[in-house]
């Protein structure tokens, strides 16, 4: 770059940058997220941001266009010693787009070492090189929890998954939701006793999970270009419009099996859903937090089992908020074994993005702080200094005014960064060992002795 030349210091599309108060409203979330995670057993792991090339495309479908890929830029004296050095190949290095393909990866690497099933959880941040748009980045942190076994995994895994999403977001306090729970079992299963070829499912399936998305009419149209015949297809349209209380849509789904040919795998996926459906009421998750819905079908090829997506009841056009399911080959492919899993992932970027867009989260206060002492006399400043650590020590975050200015606008100052209260000590207090307390968002200012003022901060603050 010549001298002068002027550099542009914007973000780059796609990758956030938050302010303190974003910032403080994403570790917010993240403390209510881990807390209900660790609640359940799950424990955290962090795998590298960057992973091999081969590791990241080993599920050969994941796209290699969102993939991130990564070299050194090397002055022109050492790209020989790099050359050399053989970083080509297998040594190709990505930055990871997900956290499950990173996933069967450390439990390959760590095989002896886990104890199964393993239950782990990662807040990590993943990045993906699709096109940036309103809600849609290519850095954002993914909340994701997985259960994988080794051979067998109990259904109950399954139906710990809504119970958790349950608890997550009744502690973010986002309004009414609703789990939406399907099998991919049963839609297999129904596709292939109204005469739908193995090779057709897979793309039946993706077209079915645009539902939402593209309408009943298109979906149809969709799938008669794939071959299906249009009595198929309307057969199709009719099975996923199914609809009723989660009994009410079992019973139909039972009594429909009895009616059908070719239906062993139809029955294992309703077996296997009502198995989900009454652990899901056993850990006491309240029915009208959850459905079954026909339609989900989680476009991606590797859910075999139970699958999940979650609504925003009145902001359904904000998409999932929280998916997932149930797979049997995605962790065991580094390892060659039968390795089924569990799991469930919130992108919280996206989330969070939406969700203040929406008005339905607001930002925390810029600051953690919740009192200023502020600055009377610069000779005072021991006294100052004394009085924060006190508070500190008593489990109040304080910030300490250092600068001399009207106390005007050291009230102003501590107001727009959200702080509640400032402590008052002038020459007067302090020959009296008491403060002036006052609260900035009642206007009121009392005296409190300085031995008792964190307890009347902290009784005021509850």
């Amino acid at each position: 770059m010549a001298k002068g030349d002027k550099i542009n210091f914007s973000t780059p599309s796609g990758f956030p940058e938050f302010l303190p108060s974003e910032k403080r409203l994403e570790l917010h979330l993240l403390d209510i997220i881990r807390r209900v995670f660790e609640s359940y057993g799950f424990t955290p792991i962090e795998t590298p941001a960057v992973e091999r090339l081969e590791v990241l495309q080993a599920k050969g479908n994941q796209g290699d266009n969102i993939i991130y890929g990564i070299d050194p830029i090397l002055p022109p004296n050492r790209q020989a010693e790099r050359d050399k050095s053989g970083e080509t190949g297998s040594e190709s290095r990505a930055l990871k787009f997900d956290q499950t393909v990173p996933l069967a990866a450390y439990i390959a690497r760590h095989l002896n070492e886990l104890i199964f099933p393993f239950a782990r959880y990662q807040t990590d941040v993943v990045f993906r090189g699709e096109r940036a748009k309103d809600g849609r980045f290519r850095q954002f942190r993914q909340c994701d929890i997985d259960v994988v076994a080794r051979r067998e995994l109990s259904l109950l895994y399954d139906a710990q998954m809504p119970a958790i999403i349950t608890e997550i977001f009744e502690a973010i306090n986002i309004g009414d939701f609703l789990i939406r729970i399907n099998n991919r079992k049963v839609l297999t299963g129904f596709f292939k006793s109204v005469g739908i070829a193995e090779n057709q499912i897979k793309s039946c399936i993706s077209i079915v999970d645009t539902l939402e998305k593209i309408g009943e009419s298109k979906v149809k149209q969709d799938l008669e270009k794939e071959g299906i015949l249009e009595e198929q297809a309307q057969k199709i349209i009719e099975f996923i419009k199914i609809n009723g209380s989660v009994d009410e849509v079992l019973d139909k789904l039972k009594h429909l099996a009895q009616n059908l040919p070719e239906t062993e795998q139809l029955s294992l996926g309703i077996t296997e859903l009502e198995t989900v459906i009454t652990g899901v009421r056993n850990l006491g998750v309240a029915e009208n937090r959850f459905c079954i819905d026909l339609s989900i079908a989680r476009g991606l090829d590797y859910y075999t089992g139970t699958v999940y997506e979650t609504t925003l009841l009145g902001h359904e056009a904000l998409g999932s908020i929280c998916s997932g399911g149930r797979y049997e080959e995605l962790v065991g492919v580094f390892l060659g074994e039968k390795m089924p899993g569990v799991g469930i992932s919130i992108g919280l970027t996206r989330l969070i993005s939406r969700l203040l867009k929406a008005g339905i989260l607001s930002t925390l206060a810029a600051t953690p702080a919740q009192v200023m002492v502020v600055n009377m006399q610069e000779d005072l400043m021991p006294t100052y200094l004394k009085v924060s650590q006190n508070l500190r020590q008593a489990g109040i975050n304080v910030i300490t005014n250092f600068d001399k200015r009207p106390l005007g606008k050291q009230f102003q100052l501590a107001d727009k960064q959200g702080i509640q209260f400032c402590v008052i000590i002038g020459s007067e207090e302090v020959a009296a060992q008491k403060s002036s307390l006052k609260d900035l968002k009642t206007g009121e200012q009392v005296e409190v002795l300085l031995d008792n003022l964190a307890g009347e901060i902290k009784r005021r603050l509850t």
